[in-house]
C-alpha cells in the first residue's frame, strides 16, 4: 500500500544513449574570452600587414592625413599608403602625394581634376582636396608626385605620428614578436585542452 504523497520519478536515459554536456557561465565566458583575444591578434597582425609589411612589399610609404582636406573618405588621423606610380599614366580622378615644393618633405594627398602642361612642355596636374571648393593653387610637377593612393586605414595614422621612424620600426617588431608568440601560446594550449579532454573520454569508457 503506496501513501498519498507525491513520488517524485527522473526519467532514465535508454541503453546507449549518452547526454552531451550542458556548458556552464565558465565555459562560455572562456569561449567568448579567446573569441576576442584572437579578433584582438587577427585585427593587429592586419594593421602590422597592411601598414608596414605591404608598402615595403611593392616599395610603397605610408603617410598620415593631418587635415580634413579629403573629408570624408580620409579623415584626420587615417593612414594612407601609396605605392610608386609612374606619372604618364595618371588620370583625372586619380588620388596622388605629392610634395608640396619639389625636393621638399612636406606633403600632400590630393585628388587630381586636371591635367596640362606648363611652358616648357612638361606635363602637371591640377590637383584639389575633396573637401575644398577651389583647385590647389600651384600645379604638381611629376617630379613632384611620391605615389598614388593604394589603399586607407583610418585612425592608424595617429599611432604613426607619435612614434619616429627609430621607434615605429622597433615597435613593429616587438608588437609582431608579441603577437606570435601569444598566438602559439593559445595553439599550444588548444591541443593541451584537446588532448586532455581526449584522454579524460578514453578513461570514461567502460
Amino acid at each position: 500500500m503506496t501513501g498519498a504523497g507525491t513520488v517524485s520519478t527522473r526519467r532514465s536515459s535508454p541503453p546507449g544513449e549518452r547526454r552531451l554536456p550542458v556548458p556552464g557561465p565558465r565555459a562560455v565566458l572562456g569561449f567568448v574570452g579567446q573569441f576576442v583575444v584572437w579578433f584582438v591578434i587577427i585585427a593587429a597582425g592586419a594593421v602590422i600587414v597592411l601598414g608596414v609589411a605591404a608598402p615595403r612589399i611593392v616599395g610603397g610609404e605610408a603617410f598620415t592625413v593631418l587635415s580634413g582636406s579629403m573629408r570624408p573618405g580620409m579623415p584626420p588621423g587615417s593612414l594612407v599608403v601609396v605605392r610608386p606610380v609612374d606619372p604618364t599614366t595618371l588620370r583625372i580622378g586619380d588620388v596622388i602625394t605629392f610634395q608640396l615644393r619639389s625636393g621638399e618633405p612636406a606633403v600632400a594627398t590630393h585628388r587630381i581634376t586636371g591635367i596640362g602642361t606648363d611652358t616648357t612642355g612638361e606635363r602637371v596636374f591640377t590637383t584639389r582636396g575633396d573637401a575644398n571648393d577651389a583647385d590647389d593653387v600651384k600645379p604638381v610637377r611629376m617630379v613632384q608626385v611620391r605615389g598614388e593612393r593604394w589603399y586607407w586605414l583610418p585612425y592608424v595614422g595617429h599611432l604613426n605620428s607619435l612614434l619616429t621612424g627609430e621607434q615605429r620600426a622597433i615597435t613593429r617588431l616587438v608588437g609582431a614578436g608579441l603577437l606570435i608568440g601569444y598566438a602559439l601560446v593559445m595553439f599550444g594550449g588548444s591541443i593541451r585542452d584537446r588532448r586532455r579532454e581526449r584522454a579524460g573520454e578514453a578513461a570514461a569508457k567502460p
